[in-house]
């Protein structure tokens, strides 16, 4: 008999007051009790809505069934035949746009905490120490993987299942791309990450680090030393900017960068040897989840005024509901329906204020949102002396600008087809950021599992020809 109360059981939290001030974990997960509490709320649907809006396809009612049933690590495995991330996906996929969306217990409640539940299994998996599961034998192919973010590791995961010998070269020195660099401690812990790798490498998955494909080596030695696919998933780190005048000043960076700073290289302790400014008051401009991020990381840095600054309302701004309520509860303050026009510099040469412009709301644009439009007469200013641009990112062009046959679109990214993955160019296929722009990890991992059946299929017919 199912739990029928309509909301969701919460999810235990740190106080507000003190996670503001520290980078650990902002949620701590349920106990077994509320895990299978929550679990019991799942009405076990024979035509599995959820299942459909998950991008990896995990048979969510299945997992969900064996939590119930007290089989914790069960409820691991059936996620771990479509997902390579488990933890990862429980703690950062925006489940509410996805699988949760469409839970039938939805239409007259809350959905079921399917992500939660993902979060408690993979967890539970960690923590009982269970093997990791081993690599199979080999099929006597190669493959090669470019960017070790959510798309590569997925990619990688999946065909090291099918027997390949994959390799996954990583530009930075730490392998988990979007994952490490631009993830905070606070919302995805590094170990984690680098858990779950070690899960890829038991199953022979090899990491090769500080290569950078198209500089250190191209796509085109990698066919040469023998690998017969080349799938690239090197994200979207490019930053956008303004263009508009005060961007070059001290203390203006991209979120980017910032994250970077603070995320992969730690620049949060009191002795790393990459420190980041640690501001009075500082304005972040955008509205989404990287946004979200940067603002909660300058609060922990120890800034007495946060500010997000978007130029549209509540409504439209992108970020998860649940990031952005985080963000609030902790102190972010939001400036919303205005747009930066200047960034003003004091005698050193440093911003020191945000020149703003009131919006208004008018028709919507391509994107189906309201336009938003300038009030005249309505400049105001917002004393900062840190300016975080959160604008987006695109593609950097350096594997395109080294790869011959690679096709690109206005933005940069690369063209490949949606369901395989396919690029221009023979044996070369792409999926997540490189190729959408700036979107969400579990979309990327969606991205590297079709790229993976496509390039075993690929590999497969060029052997029987």
């Amino acid at each position: 008999m199912a739990n029928m109360i309509s909301e969701k059981h919460p999810m235990p939290t740190q106080d507000a007051k003190v996670r503001a001030r520290n980078f650990k974990e902002v949620a701590l997960g349920y106990d077994e009790a509320t895990a299978v509490a929550e679990a019991e709320r799942c009405l076990n649907c024979k035509n599995k809505p959820c299942v459909g809006g998950c991008p990896v396809n995990i048979q969510i009612p299945d997992f969900i069934s064996k939590i119930k049933e007290g089989d914790y690590e069960g409820a691991y495995q059936v996620i771990s035949l479509s997902s390579s991330l488990p933890a990862v996906c429980g703690r950062v996929c925006p489940q509410e746009n996805q699988c949760e969306k469409y839970c039938v217990r939805g239409i007259k409640g809350e959905s079921v905490g399917i992500g939660r539940l993902e979060r408690f299994a993979a967890d539970y998996h960690a923590e009982s120490g269970a093997p990791q599961q081993a690599a199979p034998a080999s099929n006597g192919h190669k493959a090669a993987v470019v960017g070790s973010g959510p798309a590569g590791l997925t990619c990688a995961g999946e065909l090291a299942k099918l027997g390949y010998s994959v390799s996954v070269f990583e530009a930075l020195h730490v392998p988990g791309g979007v994952l490490v660099y631009g993830i905070p401690e606070f919302r995805l812990p590094k170990s984690i990450v680098a858990r779950e790798v070690e899960g890829l490498k038991a199953l022979g998955v090899e990491i090769v680090t500080d290569m950078v494909i198209g500089k250190t080596l191209s796509v085109d030695e990698l066919f040469e030393q023998g690998f017969e696919a080349v799938f690239i998933g090197s994200g979207a780190g490019l930053p956008m900017f303004m263009h508009i005048p005060g961007e070059n000043l001290v203390g203006v960076c991209s979120a980017n960068e910032f994250l970077t700073r603070v995320n992969l290289m730690k620049a949060y302790e009191e002795d790393s040897q990459t420190p980041v400014q640690r501001a009075r008051n500082v304005a972040v401009v955008g509205g989404g989840n990287v946004a979200m991020d940067a603002a909660r990381s300058a609060l922990r840095l120890g800034a007495e005024n946060v500010y997000i600054v978007y130029r549209r309302s509540m409504e439209e701004l992108p970020a998860r509901r649940e990031e952005v309520e985080h963000a609030g509860e902790e102190g972010v303050q939001f400036r919303l329906l205005c747009n930066p026009v200047e960034l003003l510099s004091d005698d050193k040469g440093a911003v020191k204020a945000l020149r703003c412009v009131k919006m208004e709301l008018g028709e919507p644009d391509e994107s189906g949102r309201r336009r938003p439009v300038p009030v005249e007469g309505s400049e105001f200013e917002i004393e900062a002396d840190c300016v975080i641009m959160s604008l987006g990112t695109s593609p950097n062009p350096l594997i395109k600008s080294t790869t011959e046959g690679l096709e690109t679109n206005r933005r940069g990214c690369l063209i490949a087809d949606e369901e395989t993955g396919a690029t221009s160019r023979e044996g070369v296929f792409a999926g997540g950021d490189a190729v959408t722009g700036s979107a969400t990890v579990i979309l990327a991992m969606g991205a590297g599992k079709k790229a993976a059946a496509a390039i075993d299929e690929y590999i497969k017919a060029k052997a029987e020809a």
